[in-house]
């Protein structure tokens, strides 16, 4: 029976980046499950916060050439209500960083964290999926197929909403659901995308432009169901017909990849993002719409609270009190970002007059109030980072 400091169930981006991120600090790793079948055709968006965490573990050099840098980020209101938004510009100019971060497509970051464990020799890989995980006051003992068991001091699980390891640790989960699906797809254009993404709000839901190198680009496009299932069944020049209507034109002739997907929408946050000897992260912990790349960038700031908590440099043995200091940590950033996804999708959906007054007032007040803005953007690449220069941002005010 082997024995590590740390079982990671789930090999996905959250649970190869935790293993990595534990092996690089002294800890003996297990990363638990099936590799990933890279026909993910999603991106995922790191912001600069992220970026300096993955230059830390030095998984970023081989990624760079792979991903498009995201200087403009704007919200053009596409609605056709009585009120509506002016449209915002955030660039990253404002707030001295080249770029907010960079957008890379699932199957490329899926590939180089695959490399980056196969060669790290503090990982052990089981490509296997757990049978069953019991977490026992003194130790975590995990049972894989042909009666193998291993057991370690500690257990992340990185295996989704319908987490095994959240489950064995006795915790629940608070679920809700949209009635909206996300169609995914990548897609070419003629004009420069100028490393700018466009995100324009419609009557059910954002739809959002992300750059990718060259003359390409992403976009997570929500609508109805029904919408959905009639865009799904349109031909290459059909679709690609209705990107381009929708996006104004703004990039040109369109022309839409082959692999388009559809996600229907919903939620989960979980009772206890840890408890005694496990933590939940990723989608195990939280999950949430595709709005403000919130996604694995909130999984990454789980990781980097795990590394504070589980990595110990004089080497001693994980307590057993971890996982309930990693809920206390986690607890208001991950129900602060729920909760403003949550609002801001569904004041997109609803028609009542004062809500669409309040959400084209707050546009309003950032396009026209640089310093709330520019405390927005900085709070948006890395949380508190903004609340920390609010008293610059006071005093300026004040001086002028």
């Amino acid at each position: 029976m082997k024995h590590y400091d740390i079982a990671i169930i789930g090999a996905g981006p959250a649970g190869q980046i935790a293993a990595i991120a534990m092996a690089r600090g002294g800890r003996r790793v297990a990363l638990i499950g099936p590799q990933p079948n890279g026909l993910d055709r999603r991106t995922t968006a790191l912001m600069h916060q992220s970026l300096t965490m993955m230059e830390r573990l030095g998984l970023w050099t081989d990624l760079r050439n792979e991903a498009a840098a995201l200087s403009t980020m704007q919200i053009i209101d596409g609605t056709k209500r009585l009120l509506r938004a002016p449209t915002v510009a955030f660039r990253s100019a404002e707030i001295d960083l080249p770029a907010f971060g960079f957008n890379i497509p699932n199957a490329a970051l899926v590939a180089a964290l695959s490399q980056a464990v196969s060669t790290e020799p503090m990982i052990e890989r089981f490509s296997v999926a757990a049978d069953a995980i019991e977490i026992a006051e003194d130790l975590v003992s995990v049972s894989l197929p042909k009666d193998e068991i291993i057991t370690a001091d500690f257990v992340i699980g990185a295996d989704g909403r319908k987490s095994k390891t959240r489950d064995s640790a006795g915790v629940g989960v608070k679920t809700w659901s949209y009635p909206q699906t996300a169609v995914v797809l990548n897609f070419g254009h003629t004009l420069p995308h100028q490393n700018a993404s466009t995100e324009f709000h419609t009557e059910s839901g954002p739809f959002t432009q992300v750059p990718l190198p060259g003359l390409r680009s992403s976009l997570v496009w929500v609508v109805t169901p029904t919408e959905a299932e009639r865009l799904l069944a349109l031909d290459t020049a059909g679709l690609s017909a209705e990107v381009e209507s929708r996006m104004q034109s703004l990039l040109g002739k369109v022309t839409v990849e082959d692999g388009v997907q559809a996600w229907p929408l919903s939620g989960m946050t979980a009772n206890h993002y840890g408890r005694s000897r496990a933590a939940f992260i990723g989608e195990a912990g939280h999950a949430f719409p595709p709005i403000g790349a919130q996604g694995l960038n909130l999984s990454l700031r789980d990781i980097a609270a795990l590394e504070d908590i589980l990595i110990d440099r004089n080497g001693d043995q994980i307590k057993a009190t971890a996982g309930d200091r990693f809920d206390r940590k986690r607890r208001l950033d991950i129900s602060s970002r729920t909760v403003s996804v949550d609002l801001l999708n569904r004041s997109l959906l609803s028609g009542l007059l004062p809500v669409q007054m309040m959400r084209a007032a707050g546009l309003q007040v950032l396009a026209s109030f640089a310093p709330l803005r520019n405390l927005v953007m900085q709070e948006g690449v890395a949380p508190g980072r903004g609340l920390k220069s609010l008293p610059h941002v006071l005093r300026e005010k004040i001086r002028r």
